[in-house]
């Protein structure tokens, strides 16, 4: 299958653009760095393949972001059903922000990609909840909830005696 030069130049420049974010998510969801690469693969293959057009740069990014939670969906569905995700090793971070992360990590999954949408991507309650297909009020309640068992287990972490 040939493509043009220009189809090329614009799924790197998409790449450029949103891959990092992509990937991030896809990891925060599957916790698993090998899994979160290959997610990322498919989405901006299902982005090559699509071709779709968007009138501005953060209905690209939500159409993004939206494919790769339900790219992560049917992995999950598909390889863990009866399996446990393995928990990548973060001590490439510097130590802080490992020790945040995988605090959030190792959040249930309700509390865990709120967290990572809205303060890590930037999303409102309004783009998660039409993200993970539910009401800006349940996220809202799961933003609250997750910040107070990171505060909980941040503050054991930090402050033992």
């Amino acid at each position: 299958m040939l493509i043009s030069l220009q189809a090329y130049n614009d799924l790197e420049a998409v790449i450029k653009e949103y891959g990092h974010r992509v990937q991030s998510l896809a990891f925060v969801y599957l916790k698993n760095r090998l899994d979160a690469e290959d997610i990322a693969q498919e989405v901006f293959l299902t982005y090559f393949h699509k071709a779709p057009r968007f009138f501005s740069s953060q209905s690209e990014k939500s159409w993004l972001m939206k494919v790769t939670v339900n790219k992560c969906r049917s992995l999950m569905r598909a390889k863990y059903r009866d399996e446990v995700p393995l928990t990548e090793d973060l001590c490439c971070l510097p130590p802080d922000e490992g020790a945040v992360m995988q605090a959030v990590l190792d959040l249930e999954e309700k509390y865990r990609l709120p967290i990572h949408l809205h303060y890590y991507e930037g999303y409102s309650l309004e783009e998660i909840a039409a993200l993970l297909h539910t009401r800006p009020g349940t996220v809202g309640c799961w933003l609250s909830r997750g910040r107070e068992k990171l505060k909980q287990v941040l503050k054991e972490d930090y402050f033992e005696t």
